[in-house]
């Protein structure tokens, strides 16, 4: 899975999931992140990513198009990528090792649903127990939540999120 997490704001952006990543799937990966991306792309400043023979030029060069310097950590030094390395290891606790994932297709709509309620529902300790994209309910009320809460489960019951209840 190649994915890119904006640093202030702690939101995830999944650009493909392959069994067998190469070297151009990277890239072509990385040409479809910057168009979803549009112009929020241009506002990034940095990329760091690791040293993987696999982010070839081709792929810095399409960063480098946006005006973003590429940053590589230093070898064997995974602390100093330590957002996306607590990103793998939540997305693997929370998710993928409670879950018999059959297939790419099962992998994919899995991965989909978690870095929806990730991005959006989540709270995150560095944020203020916010979610990287609040919702317009998620403002702190200024009182109790009248007439409780509605909970919606997600990937089978694994997930819960929480809502007002109208």
């Amino acid at each position: 899975m190649l994915f890119v997490i904006e640093l202030g704001s702690r939101r995830v952006h999944v650009a493909g999931v392959t069994a067998h990543p190469t070297g151009w799937w990277v890239a072509q990966q990385a040409r479809n992140l910057v168009a979803v991306l549009d112009d929020q792309a241009t506002t990034f400043k940095f990329l760091i990513r690791d040293r993987d023979t696999k982010f070839s030029r081709a792929f810095d060069d399409v960063w480098r198009s946006t005006g973003i310097e590429i940053i590589r950590t230093p070898v064997q030094a995974p602390n100093a990528n330590a957002v996306a390395e607590r990103w793998v290891g939540s997305v693997r606790r929370e998710c993928l090792d409670q879950l018999l994932i059959v297939g790419c297709r099962q992998l994919v709509g899995v991965l989909q649903v978690y870095v929806e309620h990730y991005n959006r529902h989540r709270p995150h300790r560095s944020l203020g127990h916010m979610a990287p994209v609040p919702s317009v309910l998620a403002e702190p009320s200024s009182g109790p939540i009248l007439g409780g809460l509605r909970r919606r489960d997600l990937l089978g019951g694994l997930i819960h999120e929480y809502e007002p209840a109208a």
